[in-house]
């Protein structure tokens, strides 16, 4: 790449020719303050927060869009600048709600860091005709939309359109009545969203996030009546540490179950238990339909994945003709709910009417999940409450307790045992290499080594596949993360139904680590930090330690099925661990 020469504040650098000036100033090591802007997602130049000055540009430039050029004279921190910006923060400022003592974005706005770091006076705030005149709210069972704190700088709807490519937010109205939400004033609950959380991800404020259900949980935990008990899944060990100051990355599992601990959970669990016990009824499943198929029974080929509750509701709103595709086992999430209350209540002596089980989890979609009507069995709801990573984090801080200097703890609960299979349940091509591990086992009747698929982890590469070999069995698999690439797939298989054995989705790009429940990550760091694979790293490295990485090698899941289940798929299997999937509508109300 042809380089040229430019000068920014006075340092004369070489620099790649094809890059903007924000690009150019960080290769400098400056920093240039920025609102809108949101790298390959949101580059609208719309908020004037990055302006700089250009030797012979009159006006001021902004610095996200403009493309450097040989001989470029750059300032970015005179009064001038100053002066706009302050003016531009000043108008976003007497538009906004603040709330901030109370907002679950307080530590980690990039608005308010901005108003902190010029000193900005909200004078404009006390003027009516500033004022946004009504609040509109948004609010389903996974996530709220509070126009009040809305800033209109488009990231969420950039997002949603990239990530998702459903489009399901816009502006709405104009002028000062101008909000974001669901296109054309639609409600959200029925907008066809499938909850992915990106939006949440990608607002620099909280105009967008879950539904806060700590109070609840708050409430719970202080009721006797009930036996609380908590389940952790995958990828939230590798990320609720940067909520306390920790590296992205860093496992911090032992004090998460700690910190449960100190909140008064009655027991604790681990979602990746119920990983195992997925593998071997999924497994179970791809094997039956492989065997329909070579006695040429109809039977739905490939096998889909159904871990993921943003692909489950966007094939059954998108492509509901491959609903049959879909394995009929629930998620780890609700299949441990109804274990613990329908097993393990037994193994305990606590009556399951009196169990309370509460979700630890990266993602928002699962708050609709465990909402769902059928999510039960026997009238027994699976899941109680589901918190994010981020909640969870809100109410350690919120009850006082230390994180970081937390000692570690690791549980005495028989649903707390789990594989190296399990644990990559949190990351992309993780159910499908977990998968296969287990098959390959049960097709030749040995031991095998452990099934490791290098081209199936590539956090970055969204449609990946990879040739197995099951006994005398050959044949394709695929993973697909990030709900834009399902079309794509999907396609494919309705050109050519017999190219795949068994895919995995999963919405978020990157996976679990990745989910819309997970810390958020302001938008300069996120330039020069590969989120997503630092956390899917430390998941593979778990799985690597761990003295077994198979999940039917799972003594305590071995024991479920001799005391309670019998047997993958068996009709006691099906009763607590099953379901089934339906054509949703949209736009019904």
């Amino acid at each position: 790449m042809k380089e040229v020469k430019i000068t920014i504040n006075d340092t004369v650098i070489s620099v790649p020719s094809d890059i903007t000036i924000m690009e150019a100033a960080s290769l400098a090591n400056i920093y240039i303050p920025r609102l809108c802007f949101l790298k390959d997602i949101n580059e609208t130049s719309a908020c004037r927060i990055c302006v700089v000055e250009v030797e012979g540009v009159h006006s001021l430039q902004n610095s996200c869009t403009v493309k450097v050029r040989d001989g470029m004279v750059v300032r970015t921190n005179t009064k001038r600048i100053r002066n706009a910006v302050v003016n531009n923060l000043e108008l976003l400022a007497a538009n906004h709600h603040f709330e901030c003592w109370r907002c679950a974005r307080e530590h980690n706005c990039e608005f308010l860091e901005l108003l902190r770091k010029y000193n900005v006076e909200n004078n404009m705030g006390e003027d009516d005709n500033y004022k946004r005149k009504e609040q509109i709210l948004n609010v389903t069972d996974a996530m709220v939309i509070n126009s009040f704190k809305c800033l209109n700088c488009g990231r969420c709807i950039s997002a949603c359109e990239k990530y998702s490519g459903l489009e399901i937010l816009n502006f709405n109205n104009r002028g000062f009545d101008t909000y974001v939400g669901p296109a054309s004033n639609h409600d959200l609950e029925d907008s066809g969203c499938i909850y992915c959380g990106k939006c949440i991800q990608s607002c620099p404020v909280a105009a967008l996030q879950e539904r806060d259900d700590t109070e609840a949980v708050l409430d719970l935990l202080e009721n006797k009546d009930y036996y609380t008990v908590a389940q952790v899944a995958p990828a939230v060990r590798v990320a609720l540490g940067e909520e306390f100051g920790f590296e992205i990355g860093t496992n911090v599992e032992r004090k998460t179950y700690q910190a449960l601990r100190m909140l008064g959970f009655d027991d604790i669990t681990d979602t990746n238990f119920a990983a195992d016990v997925t593998i071997l009824e999924e497994g179970n499943e791809l094997l039956e339909r492989i065997k329909k198929a070579k006695n040429n029974e109809e039977v739905a080929l490939p096998l889909f994945t159904s871990c993921s509750p943003g692909w489950i509701r966007y094939v059954e709103t998108y492509y509901p003709e491959f609903l049959p595709n879909l394995s009929s086992c629930k998620s780890p999430q609700q299949m441990q709910g109804a274990l613990i209350k329908h097993y393990y209540s037994k193994k305990i002596g606590i009556d399951k009417d009196k169990i309370k089980v509460v979700a630890i989890m990266p993602c928002i979609a699962k708050k609709h999940e465990a909402a769902l009507p059928h999510m039960e069995v026997d009238g027994i709801r699976d899941v109680d409450y589901v918190l994010t990573t981020r909640e969870l984090a809100r109410l350690i801080k919120r009850q006082g307790i230390d994180f970081a200097r937390l000692k570690d703890y690791f549980p005495n609960s028989a649903l707390a045992e789990y594989t190296g299979a399990g644990v990559i349940f949190g990351t992309t091509g993780g159910v499908m290499e977990a998968a296969l591990r287990t098959v390959k086992e049960i097709v030749e009747e040995k031991e095998s080594e452990v099934v490791e698929l290098s081209e199936l982890r590539n956090v970055d590469e969204n449609i990946k596949e990879a040739k197995v070999k099951l006994g005398d069995l050959e044949g394709k698999v695929a993973v697909v993360h990030g709900a834009v690439n399902f079309p794509k797939m999907l396609e494919r298989i309705k050109e050519n139904p017999n190219e795949y054995l068994f895919v995995e989705f999963m919405a978020c790009v990157g996976g679990c680590i990745n989910g819309g429940g997970q810390p958020i990550v302001p938008a300069h760091i996120q330039e020069k930090v590969n989120v997503k694979k630092l956390r899917a790293d430390a998941l593979h490295k778990i799985d690597e330690f761990m003295d077994v990485r198979k999940s039917h090698n799972n003594q305590e899941v071995t024991n479920l099925y001799r005391e309670f289940l019998k047997e993958p798929g068996s009709d006691v299997a099906h009763h607590h661990l099953h379901t089934k999937y339906s054509e949703k509508d949209i736009y019904t109300k």
